[in-house]
């Protein structure tokens, strides 16, 4: 008897999971909607009564590909052995999509990234991926979506998850809370993705139904090919306005200055589109990008600046100098210079040392053990975001005759932006005031700064990019006297101080933090925690 229950309870318990429910309502039979070619919508289309469903994929985004996207994930989230477990896939899902259609080789594609990642930790859809999304974006559609009505009466339609797309929609294209975004969950099982995608959610179907009830005029807007037809997205629209390849292909990327909301921060290690051929490239390269590090490494450490610097450039890592250098103040019996300078990575101290040929001394609010044994200009100061503490530290240096080279940012940013410059430097100024530096980095692979992951392994990264190149350039010296007068407040020093670096480089000032950019890429204040676990 105990056998016959359990195994009836396993018949159900396979049924529930395993096969469809037999007293789900049928769906609605499928529309064959009036296809308009050639032409967005025209203003006023989603009228009183008009819901205008938006295709991502096909209509807001240029690239017609959506692999990159899942590589991202794979390779930002799960690593270089998930991304290249998805890459060697890769022709096989071509080949999936060609037989068998689109939607299969995208959940085959969501299997391989999303596979055993836990959910909470999940932070790509909000990090790394929005700086891409931003790239492919067609001003024209994005233009012909804003024109057609009521924003709340447009949905945003993508066969990607939501946890890919949502966060890109709202926080950066600035998607009201009101506006629908059709789109897929991940299924998870004990907090960890399955892989598996969800069907048609709530959004969906309920444009399905006033589809056919005839409450509502549905209009739908995509672009490319006539494989789009088979989505879900014909099946709920009475009109659907497809843009042509070849109309598509005038169309021109969204300009930085044009985006709805500025893209300041992002994460992630990659500084290129991982499409197929380049990341192929990439995977071939890293074995020898890995060697290519160590020996640079070691050069730096081992040669003196001159000699190191032409190895160096000869392996593709470089560097310029714009300008002149600034007076010498040394022998004056004058304390330490003070120089000032934009937070690119890590070892933006190192660029400065060379480029004035002696040594200087760094000063860090947070700096791994690795980073700071492999520094080629000797121990990096410590600070401990305490006022009184920190300005001591420097003011000792100084007062030794040290030269020294501070980030008033307290984070690297990547774009160009300047984040808000911290005005405790501009106390310290002494008789020789303060000397800006613009600093500019330029990598082809990787990226050597992160914000959710290992920071160890940040001057590897950037050691084993195939080129890369620091530009250096001094400013011309900003007086701290009218500070230690009274005539002046420590952050007009701070805020000259960053005008002139922004203008040098052609970038933008912001009021942004170092606790801003940790709470939006890693979900925390930044703070490095001596001595925790």
């Amino acid at each position: 008897m105990a056998k016959k229950t359990m195994a009836a309870a396993a018949h159900e318990l396979f049924s529930t999971l395993f096969q469809p429910r037999t007293t789900a309502p049928r769906p609605p039979p499928r529309l064959s909607p009036t296809v308009h070619r050639c032409a967005p919508p025209a203003a006023g289309v989603a009228g009183a009564g008009t819901t205008l469903v938006v295709d991502v994929d096909g209509a807001l985004l240029l690239s017609r590909s959506l692999f990159p996207y899942f590589m991202l994930v794979a390779l930002e989230a799960g690593g270089f052995l998930r991304g290249l477990v998805l890459l060697l896939l890769c022709p096989a899902i071509s080949s999936l999509a060609a037989l068998a259609g689109r939607d299969l080789a995208l959940r085959a594609m969501a299997a391989v990234a999303f596979c055993g990642l836990r959910a909470s930790w999940f932070r790509a859809g909000r990090a790394v991926l929005p700086r891409w999304l931003l790239e492919d974006v067609a001003a024209e559609a994005l233009e012909a979506a804003r024109r057609v009505g009521d924003p709340a009466r447009v949905v945003w339609a993508s066969a990607m998850p939501r946890v890919m797309v949502e966060p890109f929609l709202r926080e950066y294209l600035q998607v009201p809370a009101a506006t629908a975004v059709a789109a897929r969950e991940m299924k998870t099982v004990w907090g960890f993705y399955t892989g598996l995608m969800e069907e048609d959610g709530e959004t969906m179907s309920e444009l399905r139904k006033k589809a056919v009830e005839g409450d509502d005029d549905v209009v739908g807007f995509s672009g490319g090919s006539m494989e789009f037809l088979r989505s879900p997205l014909p099946s709920v629209c009475k009109e659907l306005h497809v843009v042509s390849q070849e109309e598509k292909s005038k169309w021109r990327r969204l300009a930085r200055r044009d985006y709805p909301k500025p893209l300041v921060f992002h994460d992630g290690r990659l500084a290129f589109r991982p499409t197929p051929l380049a990341a192929v490239a990439m995977y071939t390269w890293l074995p020898l990008g890995a060697a290519l590090a160590v020996v640079r490494l070691a050069v730096a450490l081992v040669l003196p600046y001159r000699h190191a610097t032409a190895i160096l450039a000869a392996t593709g890592q470089s560097w310029r100098l714009r300008g002149a250098l600034p007076p010498d103040s040394r022998g004056a019996g004058a304390s330490g210079q003070l120089y000032a300078c934009n937070h690119r990575t890590l070892i933006d101290p190192v660029y400065v040392s060379i480029a004035l040929d002696r040594p200087v001394r760094a000063v860090s609010y947070g700096l791994s053990r690795v980073s700071d044994f492999i520094s080629p200009i000797g121990r990096t100061v410590h600070l401990a975001r305490d006022r009184a503490r920190d300005g001591a530290a420097m003011a000792l240096l100084l007062s030794g005759g040290d030269s020294v080279v501070v980030c008033p940012e307290g984070t690297t940013c990547r774009e160009p932006y300047l984040l808000r410059f911290s005005p405790l430097f501009a106390e310290l100024g002494g008789d020789g005031g303060v000397v800006p530096v613009a600093l500019a980095a330029e990598t082809s692979m990787f990226y050597g700064t992160t914000a959710g992951g290992w920071k160890g392994v940040d001057p590897f990264y950037y050691l084993s990019n195939p080129r890369m190149c620091y530009t250096v350039q001094f400013l011309d010296r900003v007086d701290t006297a009218p500070l230690r007068e009274g005539k002046a407040a420590s952050t007009d020093v701070a805020n000259r101080a960053q005008r002139m670096i922004a203008e040098a480089l052609g970038y933008e000032c912001s009021m942004l933090t170092r606790k801003d950019k940790y709470l939006m890429l890693a979900g925390n204040d930044g703070a490095v925690r001596h001595g925790a676990k």
